[in-house]
């Protein structure tokens, strides 16, 4: 039987970055498209400089696995799973609701805080859900059915990120145009401009990726 490899020290992060950098020269890609949110696309990189750290991240929609390059692919796999399972974890304990259930629940918490202090009252959806058809905009509005739809793209994105899309969406519930009452609705949410330039900058990287 051969000898495992020493094991590498072993760091990961779940932090989502509004930037989409490229895998360089020589970069395996993984890519898994399960219709679960837990199966990320995955991209493995390995680095002649890396001689004993593993580190995995999130970059939007993608999870990223550093990896020494004289790593063999049998230790390869055991590592990158590994490594992406805590990231996912990571992300479920701080991250955006993954179910329509938790992001409806998250929802009426947001209506409570933000919009009854306003308003009086609490404006509830009748449904709050996950789409993937929302490939231009990140969230919708019907005002009549009282239905808010959020994008799957914003799934990896920090939970602040996702808040204040669901704030926007809520106070289209009351407001439907984008008028001066809305927007005073909308911008008592304390990160409110943070969010934007969040979504500005990975709508920017996107488009550059597009190219």
């Amino acid at each position: 039987m051969a000898q495992r490899s020493r094991r590498p020290d072993v760091e990961a992060e779940a932090t989502a970055s509004p930037l989409v950098a490229d895998s360089p020269s020589g970069a395996t890609t993984q890519s898994s498209e399960q219709a679960a949110v837990e199966s990320p696309k995955v991209v493995v990189r390995r680095s002649a400089r890396r001689k004993r750290t593993v580190t995995a991240y999130r970059e939007a929609d993608t999870i990223v696995v550093l990896i020494p390059q004289r790593m063999s692919k049998a230790d390869e796999k055991v590592y990158v799973q590994d490594l992406v399972a805590k990231v996912l974890a990571r992300e479920s304990r701080t991250g955006a609701p993954r179910g329509d259930q938790a992001l409806a629940d998250r929802a009426r918490e947001l209506s409570q805080r933000y919009l009854a202090p306003q308003l009086g009252h609490a404006p509830q959806p009748a449904s709050v859900t996950w789409v993937t058809n929302q490939n231009q905009r990140w969230g919708s509005c019907t005002p009549s059915a009282r239905t808010i739809r959020l994008s799957h793209r914003m799934q990896p994105m920090p939970s602040w990120v996702v808040d204040y899309v669901l704030l926007h969406e809520l106070a289209h519930l009351v407001e439907s145009s984008h008028s001066r009452r809305f927007w005073r609705l909308v911008n008592v949410y304390p990160d409110s401009d943070k969010a934007q330039g969040y979504l500005e900058g990975f709508q920017a990287a996107a488009s550059m990726e597009r190219r």
